[in-house]
C-alpha cells in the first residue's frame, strides 16, 4: 500500500545544536539514530502529557519533523518555546514524500520515502482503514494534552536509557510503578455496524470501563475499533461490550494482517 505523506506537516530544523535539542524535548533517543535513520515519538509536557506526536527523519544538515497537518503550528511553537540558548532553527517546508506500508506492524517502521510515488496510492478511506488497524494515533482523536504517551502505542517507542527530556520524571515514576491506569487497545466486533467514537465501553469488572476513540469497518477484520480501557478490563483476548454488544480485545498493532 503506497500513501501520500505530501500533505502532511514537515519541519526542517537546522543549527549545530539539532541533535542534542531534539534529544532532550522528546521522547525519541535521536543521539542514537544514524542519517536516514527515523523515529516515532512525542513532545510532552513538564508533567508528561503529549502535546505533540512526531516522526523525525535525520538527515546529513538537517532533521526532519513530520507531524499531521494540524500540529505544525503548535509544534513549532513548541520548537521556538524551548530553542532559547540553541543554535537550532526549525521552519516549515514542502515536501513530496510517500510511505509504503504492508502490514500494521509495518507500517509504524516505515520511512519516508521523498520524491512521487512509484504507483497508485491509498485513498483516505483506505489509508483510515490502516492507520486504525496499525493503532498509529490522530491527534485530538485518539491522543491530546490529557494523555500520557505510556497509553498508547508509543509506548512501546519509549527509551528509559535515554537519559532526561522534557516531561520524562512523570513518565519514568509510572513504568517504575508498574502500570498505567487505561491503555489504548484494539476492539473487534463479530458484525453489525462499527460504534461511533465517544461511546462508552463496559466490563463486568468496572462499568465505565473506557471510550471509543476512532472506529471503521476493515475488510480483513470487519467493525473494529481503538478504544481507552481501564487496566481491570485491557486483558488481550478478554471480552467487553460496547452499546450492548460483545467486542474482543486486542493489543496494537493488530497482528496477522497484510496489506
Amino acid at each position: 500500500m503506497l500513501v501520500d505523506f505530501s500533505g502532511w506537516g514537515h519541519l526542517a530544523v537546522t543549527g549545530a545544536d539539532r541533535v542534542r535539542f531534539l534529544h532532550g524535548l522528546s521522547t525519541i533517543n535521536v543521539t542514537a539514530l544514524p542519517i536516514d535513520g527515523h523515529a516515532w515519538g512525542a513532545i510532552l509536557s513538564p508533567k508528561g502529557r503529549v502535546l505533540s506526536v512526531i516522526e523525525l527523519t535525520i538527515e546529513a544538515e538537517r532533521i526532519l519533523v513530520h507531524v499531521e497537518p494540524a500540529l505544525v503550528a503548535p509544534t513549532l511553537a513548541l520548537l521556538d518555546k524551548y530553542a532559547v540558548m540553541d543554535d537550532v532553527a526549525a521552519a516549515p517546508i514542502e515536501l513530496t514524500a510517500h510511505k509504503r506500508w504492508t502490514s500494521p506492524t509495518q507500517a509504524w517502521q516505515a520511512p519516508y520515502q521523498f520524491g512521487p510515488a512509484p504507483g497508485p496510492v491509498a485513498s483516505a478511506a483506505e489509508v483510515e482503514v490502516a492507520r486504525i488497524e496499525a493503532g498509529l494515533l490522530r491527534y485530538g482523536v485518539d491522543v491530546d494534552d490529557d494523555h500520557f504517551p505510556f497509553e498508547t502505542p508509543l509506548t512501546a517507542l519509549l527509551d528509559y536509557g535515554k537519559g532526561c527530556y522534557v516531561g520524562q520524571e512523570p513518565v519514568f515514576r509510572v513504568h517504575a510503578q508498574g502500570q498505567s491506569a487505561r491503555t489504548l487497545r484494539g476492539l473487534r466486533f463479530a458484525d453489525g455496524p462499527p460504534p461511533a467514537p465517544g461511546t462508552a465501553v463496559a466490563h463486568p469488572a468496572k462499568a465505565a470501563a473506557g471510550v471509543v476513540t476512532s472506529s471503521t469497518t476493515s475488510p480483513r477484520l470487519g467493525p473494529i475499533a481503538l478504544a481507552y480501557l481501564h487496566r481491570a478490563t485491557w486483558e488481550v483476548g478478554g471480552e467487553v461490550t460496547v452499546d450492548g454488544r460483545p467486542a474482543r480485545v486486542h493489543a496494537l498493532p493488530w497482528a496477522d494482517v497484510e496489506w
